[in-house]
């Protein structure tokens, strides 16, 4: 489907399709997570009352996201919702001050301080039962952090120059992470969907898991509170191990989750080059649109997009790889707001570093600003 986004009237169309398939997929999701039982055995009213819900939340976070990308903010609305969630996953697991199952308060610090305090062990709080805040989380929760801030400054820098402005040289940098966090956006949303919709089949046609085709899909036991767990099939290999006994007990399930994160991130990021403009081609001809050009080089887009072609595919995969890893090994390590939430909040935080940098270059020189862009 074609659409130019400079034509008033194809991005009058786009706007309006992407709300409404936008407010069906929040629909078609909240609907999943009722007939999934996601909520329990709930009786026609009660299913009402939480669609409903569901369905005005989701309103709001489109109308919210809305406003920010109307000029009303930086970014995307999306970006802080998920920076504010991983936020708060990462306070409650540091801070709680709730009773956990080890018989210890459920916030490291403050286990930590009643370990002190009664004289225990502290090798209890070093790896925790149940998959609770660790000492070994937080460890693993800093260092992804600073992985992940490391590769966000790894980078292939192209010289450019101006011709329109004789003397002006810049380099066009091809980060590690090209793509950035998408990769691991649409692995973890598609292995989400599987894990709902496979709910939803299970609990309605395959409770006793007898169904052959079904199981290959997902197979569940229901635990002492009612919630669905998954014990075979595709679904049990897409939910991860989330701690280091998790994976040594189950370490063909880590092994296959692992290859599977990796793959599909591989995967999206050569899609999310097309789909997202982010091709040599496109690179090259907004680099000539902008009046750039790279010296030895002719200034056409063909030469250019050749010498973009040798580097962006290549650094696209490897780096949609590298963020699979590091969602992957996260989540095995027990990385407070796991591992993908980590990965996506630092992404984000860094990517309004460079919008507001780019914000203030733009102001200082403007005519760079159809580039910065």
């Amino acid at each position: 489907i074609e659409c130019d986004f400079s034509n008033p009237e194809d991005r009058g169309l786009f706007t309006t399709a992407n709300k409404t398939f936008s407010l069906i997929f929040v629909g078609v999701q909240a609907l999943a997570y009722i007939i999934g039982g996601a909520y329990g055995a709930l009786d026609l009213r009660s299913s009402v009352i939480i669609f409903s819900e569901l369905f005005v939340a989701g309103m709001i976070l489109i109308l919210l996201d809305e406003l920010i990308q109307k000029g009303w903010g930086i970014g995307s609305g999306i970006s802080l919702f998920i920076v504010a969630g991983v936020a708060q996953n990462l306070f409650w697991e540091i801070f709680a001050p709730l009773p956990a199952g080890d018989g210890k308060l459920y916030g490291f610090i403050p286990a930590l301080a009643q370990t002190l305090m009664n004289g225990d062990s502290i090798i209890s709080i070093i790896l925790r039962a149940g998959n609770l805040p660790s000492l070994i989380g937080l460890i693993a929760t800093v260092a992804v952090f600073m992985i992940v801030i490391y590769c966000q400054g790894v980078r292939v820098e192209i010289p450019i120059s101006a011709a329109r402005y004789r003397g002006f040289r810049g380099r066009y940098p091809i980060r590690l992470l090209y793509v950035s966090n998408l990769p691991v956006i649409f692995a973890s949303s598609f292995f989400a969907n599987i894990y709902i919709w496979s709910q939803v089949i299970w609990s309605r046609f395959n409770r006793d898991n007898s169904n052959f085709l079904l199981n290959l899909l997902g197979q569940f036991t229901v635990d002492s509170r009612g919630q669905m767990i998954p014990s075979g099939g595709l679904v049990y290999y897409v939910i991860s191990p989330r701690s280091l006994s998790d994976v040594a007990a189950h370490p063909l399930r880590a092994a296959v989750y692992a290859a599977l994160m990796l793959s599909f991130c591989a995967v999206f990021s050569i899609t999310w080059l097309q789909v997202g403009g982010l091709d040599p081609g496109t690179v090259a001809k907004q680099l000539v649109d902008a009046g750039m050009q790279i010296p030895g080089y002719r200034r056409s887009r063909r030469p250019i997009q050749s010498l973009l072609q040798r580097y962006i595919p290549p650094v696209a995969v490897l780096g949609g790889i590298i963020v699979g890893l590091i969602a992957a090994m996260s989540d095995f390590f027990g990385v407070y707001g796991t591992g993908t939430g980590i990965l996506l909040s630092v992404s984000i935080l860094y990517q309004y570093y460079e919008a507001l940098m780019r914000e203030q270059i733009s102001e200082m020189y403007p005519a760079l600003r159809s580039l910065l862009r």
